[in-house]
């Protein structure tokens, strides 16, 4: 008997919500071979829109968000 023949036996003895979660378990380490979607950066998602921020923009951002900020405890 072959490891397929064998695993098909074992396959169809379970019942039917055991059966589902080893497909998701086989479906999970077939997903471990397949190549990972590369990241993207934030500046390649918004790239088409045609955004320019400056550090001068985010220094200001900063300023704001932090103005109300206690300093002493």
């Amino acid at each position: 008997m072959s490891i397929e023949e064998a695993i098909l036996e074992r396959v169809r003895a379970l019942p039917a919500d055991k059966q589902s979660e080893l497909l998701a378990v086989a479906n999970s380490l077939s997903a471990e071979g397949q190549p990972k979607t590369p990241l993207i950066s934030p500046e390649g998602m918004w790239a088409d829109f045609d955004i320019d921020i400056t550090a001068e923009d985010i220094a200001e951002l900063r300023r704001e968000m932090w103005q109300n900020f206690p300093r002493e405890f």
